[in-house]
C-alpha cells in the first residue's frame, strides 16, 4: 500500500505541472503567503514502510530466514541515505507550482508557452534611482545642440544657379521615405546648380494616398526658407530659353556622390534643359562635404514643416497625453501585416501565419524568399508587442507609465497586444483620444495620419522604435538635433537569443543582461560613430558639441578623475541592425559613366525599373 500511495502522489505532482495552462501572463494581487510544512521526511516513512514490509514477508517465509540478515543490512543503508537526504535538502521551492504561489502587488507571472514552471516574474515599477539612470533624459544632452548655419563661403543661389536647369524628383514609398527624397533633392539641386521644381509625391505605391506636396507639407515655407541656398520653383516652366521643353526621365544610382551627379547629370541637363529622377528614394551618398550635409539638415529640420491643420491637430494629440501624465512614452509598433510579410519573419501562427503572409509577399515580385530563423538571428524582425513590453520592464519603465502607440492595423489584433497591455495598461492611440469628427479630415489619407503620428512622437519624452524603417530613422536623426531626446532601438541582433531563453532565468537575470545589450541603442549623444548608418538618422555633420561647458561639468562632479572628450561608442551590433554605408559606385565608375551618352543613361534607367524599394517600412 506504501508503494501505492508514493506512486499516486508522484503521478499527482507530474500531472499538476504538465498541464499549467499555457498563458503567457498572470495578474496577481496581494495575499498572506502562509509558510507550509516541508515534505522531505516522507521519505523516512517510506524507508520504514518497506522496511517492515520486507521484516513481515520474511517471518511468513520462514525458509528464507536466511535471506534477513541481508535484507535488513540493505534497508539500515536505505533508511540511512534518506536520512542524510532529507538533512542536506532544501525546502520545497512553491514558487515553481503556480498553485501555491502569491506574488508581491502588481507583479506578473511570465508563463512560457508549453505551460512549464518558470521564476521569471516581472516587478512593479522601479525609480530613477534604482534603476541608476534619469528615464526620461539623455544624459549630457546639454552639451549638444543642433547647428546647420551655412558657412560664409557656401555660395547663395543667386549666385551660382544657371537658368537653363531644372531638376524634378518622382518620390517614392510612405511619408518618411518620400521626406528622404525631398530633402536629397534639394542637395542635389545644389551640386548642379539647378532649379529645383516642388517634388511630385508618391501616388501609386502600397499606401495610394492621393494627397500632393502642398497637402502635407507648408510648400510657400519651403520655398522661402532655402531661397538663399537653392532656387525652387512650384511648376516647370513652360518654355526654357524660348523652347518648349519636356522633362527627360532617367534614375540615378542610389547613395550617388557629388562626382556621381556632376559626371552623370550635367551634360544630360545642358542638352535637355529638365531631367526628372525618378523613384528618387535614398539616391544621394552618406558621405558629402560637411557644407553639403548641412544644407540637408536646413532643408530636413526647418524647411519640411507640415501644413497647419496637420500641425494643430498633431499639437491636440501631444496636449491629451500630457494631461493624461507628465512624461509619455511614444511607441513606433510597426507590427502591421505588410511589415511583418515583407520582413520574411515568423511569429508561432503556425500555417494560417504563413498563409497569409505569404500572399501578401506576392506583391513584390522580386522579393527573395528569406529564411526567418536566419532573419531573427542578424537581428532582422521585429519585436513582438509583447517583447518590446519585456524590454521597456527590465530597462526601468513602470506599469504605470502612459504609452502612445503609434501603428496601424496590428497582425492578431487585440490578442497580439493583449501581453503588452498586461505589462503596461496605459495604451494610447489616435482613435482612443480622438472623436472621429476630429479624424475625419485625416482618415482617408494615410500620410496625414503618419504626420499625425511622426508628431506626436517626435515631442514624446521618450520614442521607442520596432523596427529600421524610414520613420525610425528620420525620428532617431531629428530627436539627437533637438536635443538628444532619448530614442531607444532594440539591439535585436542580442536580444533575441535572450527572449528565447527566458524561462530559463529570473527576472533579475533578464533585467540586467536586457541593460547590457541596450547600451548605445539609448539615444545617447556619440554612441553611434559619424559616418555610420544613414546620414538621415545619424546626422553628426550638424551637431555640435560644447566641450568647454562640458569639461567644467566632468570635473566638477569627478575632481579626481581625468576628463575624456572621447565618450565610449557602441558598435557592437549595428552592423547586423543598419544596412552598409557603401558607396555604389567608386571613381573609376563614376568617370566611366561620365563618359556615356544619353541613350546609356536612359537604358541604365529603364533597368532599374523592377527593382524593389530598399527599405520598406514606413
Amino acid at each position: 500500500m506504501n508503494h501505492s500511495v508514493a506512486a499516486t502522489t508522484t503521478t499527482t505532482t507530474t500531472i499538476a505541472t504538465a498541464t499549467a495552462p499555457p498563458l503567457l501572463f498572470k495578474e496577481t494581487y496581494p495575499s498572506t503567503m502562509k509558510k507550509k510544512p516541508h515534505h522531505h521526511n516522507n521519505a523516512v516513512y517510506i524507508a520504514i514502510g518497506i522496511l517492515q514490509s520486507a521484516i513481515l514477508y520474511n517471518r511468513r517465509r520462514i525458509h528464507l530466514h536466511h535471506l534477513l540478515p541481508f535484507i535488513s543490512a540493505v534497508a539500515g543503508c536505505i533508511l540511512f541515505l534518506f536520512a542524510v537526504l532529507s538533512f542536506l535538502s532544501p525546502p520545497i521551492n512553491h514558487h515553481h507550482f503556480r498553485h501555491s504561489r502569491s506574488l508581491s502587488d502588481q507583479e506578473i507571472e511570465v508563463q512560457s508557452n508549453a505551460g512549464k514552471p518558470t521564476a521569471f516574474l516581472v516587478p512593479p515599477s522601479r525609480t530613477d534611482w534604482s534603476v541608476g539612470r534619469n528615464l526620461w533624459r539623455s544624459s549630457q544632452s546639454q552639451f549638444y545642440s543642433g547647428c546647420s548655419e551655412k558657412n560664409p563661403k557656401f555660395l547663395e543661389s543667386k549666385m551660382k544657379t544657371n537658368p537653363h536647369r531644372f531638376l524634378l524628383i518622382a518620390t517614392s514609398g510612405g511619408l518618411n521615405q518620400q521626406r528622404t527624397g525631398i530633402t536629397d533633392a534639394v542637395v542635389a539641386a545644389y551640386i548642379l546648380n539647378a532649379t529645383l521644381v516642388v517634388p511630385k509625391l508618391d501616388q501609386k505605391s502600397y499606401w495610394k494616398d492621393q494627397s500632393n506636396f502642398s497637402e502635407i507639407f507648408d510648400v510657400d515655407w519651403f520655398i522661402s526658407y532655402l531661397s538663399k541656398d537653392v532656387k525652387i520653383v512650384k511648376e516647370l516652366p513652360s518654355s526654357i530659353n524660348g523652347r518648349v521643353v519636356h522633362p527627360y526621365r532617367t534614375r540615378v544610382p542610389r547613395k550617388c556622390n557629388q562626382g556621381c551627379y556632376q559626371s552623370r547629370m550635367v551634360p544630360l541637363l545642358d542638352k535637355r534643359k529638365a531631367v526628372m529622377l525618378t523613384k528618387f528614394d535614398y539616391r544621394l551618398s552618406n558621405r558629402l562635404a560637411t557644407n553639403l550635409q548641412k544644407l540637408r539638415c536646413r532643408a530636413n529640420y526647418h524647411a519640411l514643416r507640415f501644413t497647419d491643420p496637420i500641425v494643430e491637430m498633431g499639437k491636440t494629440l501631444v496636449q491629451r497625453m500630457r494631461m493624461k501624465s507628465k512624461h509619455f512614452v511614444a511607441l513606433h509598433l510597426r507590427f502591421e501585416s505588410d511589415m511583418l510579410a515583407f520582413s520574411g519573419c515568423y511569429y508561432g501562427g503556425g500555417d494560417k501565419e504563413r498563409r497569409e503572409l505569404q500572399q501578401i509577399r506576392r506583391r513584390w515580385k522580386t522579393l527573395h524568399r528569406r529564411n526567418p530563423d536566419r532573419e531573427r538571428r542578424q537581428g532582422r524582425c521585429p519585436l513582438t508587442p509583447e517583447e518590446v513590453g519585456l524590454m521597456l520592464r527590465a530597462l526601468g519603465y513602470g506599469r504605470d507609465i502612459h504609452i502612445y502607440v503609434a501603428s496601424g492595423e496590428v497582425y492578431g489584433g487585440e490578442d497580439t497586444l493583449a501581453p503588452l497591455k498586461a505589462l503596461f495598461p496605459n495604451i494610447h492611440s489616435k482613435d482612443t483620444i480622438t472623436s472621429k469628427n476630429e479624424m475625419a479630415p485625416f482618415l482617408s489619407y494615410s500620410s496625414r495620419m503618419a504626420a499625425l503620428d511622426f508628431i506626436v512622437c517626435d515631442e514624446s519624452d521618450v520614442f521607442v522604435t520596432n523596427n529600421n524603417g524610414n520613420m525610425a530613422k528620420m525620428l532617431a536623426g531629428r530627436r539627437r538635433y533637438f536635443g538628444h531626446k532619448p530614442t531607444i532601438r532594440p539591439n535585436a541582433k542580442k536580444l533575441w537569443r535572450l527572449f528565447v531563453d527566458r524561462n530559463n532565468m529570473t527576472w533579475e537575470e533578464f533585467e540586467t543582461t536586457t541593460r547590457a545589450y541596450q547600451m548605445g541603442f539609448m539615444g545617447e549623444p556619440n554612441e553611434v560613430k559619424p559616418g555610420r548608418g544613414e546620414f538621415h538618422e545619424n546626422p553628426a555633420a550638424c551637431i555640435c558639441e560644447n566641450s568647454e561647458s562640458k569639461s567644467k561639468s566632468m570635473m566638477h562632479s569627478n575632481p579626481d578623475v581625468k576628463f575624456d572628450e572621447k565618450n565610449d561608442v557602441a558598435e557592437d551590433e549595428h552592423d547586423g541592425f543598419y544596412e552598409e554605408d557603401v558607396e555604389i559606385e567608386d571613381k573609376s565608375r563614376v568617370q566611366r559613366l561620365g563618359t556615356k551618352n544619353e541613350t546609356d543613361l536612359g537604358r541604365i534607367g529603364a533597368s532599374e525599373s523592377g527593382e524593389l524599394e530598399e527599405i520598406f517600412s514606413d
